[in-house]
């Protein structure tokens, strides 16, 4: 086991922090991680901006839930598929930009969503407790109105970066059996080990030391696919000119 499984193994939803401020320069070397994460062609299609002025992050903060732990947190970041910067280089290159590829979508989805976990990972290595924010995509549009985002950037999520002021215990996980296959979608055995993580996730739900409550793994999820999500993602898209073909 060496410090970077260890560091993996331990991450942790961080909701209350202590106040005190990430240093810029941490803040930087933790995006810089973030880069040298795989990008498809390399065409590093991510910008991430921070939010430093308070009434703009407390703009943000309420248009995605009045969570406010974006408002505590030490450092918060809004990671943003970005087409565009691709898009003005093709025009720069004398090359007509396609629009609204369903590849192009994926790609830029896809990179911001691996240039996020390194800075998870790096923040989680220096002590940092982070916290993703996907309820950005609640208003997307106001949202990107609020930081002037150009046709072909979207905000895929926020992240909160800070100190922790608080320990939360560790979420099981699904047994490796039911994720990690070999040959095939083989679903033989995972009924009965879903069942037994059933019975492991209604314990932690049980007795985790904030927001307890009598529920199982199968009932959250149930009741999480069963209702429409944010259907309004799809008009905001095709806005930002990422309709999909």
């Amino acid at each position: 086991m060496n410090d970077t499984l260890n560091v993996l193994k331990q991450h942790r939803s961080i909701r209350r922090f202590s106040g005190q401020p990430v240093e810029q320069t941490l803040v930087q070397d933790i995006v810089r991680c973030g880069q040298h994460a795989a990008s498809s062609s390399h065409i590093q299609a991510c910008t991430v901006i921070q939010i430093s002025d308070p009434h703009l992050r407390d703009k943000i903060a309420h248009l995605a839930g009045d969570q406010e732990y974006i408002r505590s947190a030490g450092a918060f970041l809004v990671f943003c598929a970005d087409l565009h910067r691709a898009a003005r280089i093709g025009s720069r290159e004398n090359q007509t930009f396609v629009a609204g590829m369903t590849e192009h979508f994926i790609i830029a989805t896809v990179d911001v969503s691996l240039f996020a976990q390194n800075c998870v990972t790096a923040a989680e290595s220096m002590g940092l407790g982070t916290c993703y924010i996907g309820a950005v995509r609640n208003h997307p549009q106001e949202i990107s109105d609020l930081l002037h985002l150009p046709e072909q950037v979207y905000p895929v999520f926020g992240l909160c970066i800070g100190y922790p002021d608080q320990n939360p215990d560790l979420k099981p996980r699904l047994p490796l059996s039911v994720v990690l296959k070999e040959n095939s979608y083989d679903e033989t055995r995972d009924e009965a080990e879903i069942s037994q993580y059933d019975q492991q996730m209604a314990e932690y739900y049980r007795n985790r030391n904030a927001s307890q409550k009598n529920s199982r793994w199968t009932r959250e999820i149930a009741a999480l696919v069963g209702r429409e999500a944010r259907p309004h993602m799809r008009g905001f898209l095709e806005r930002r000119g990422m309709n999909t073909r």
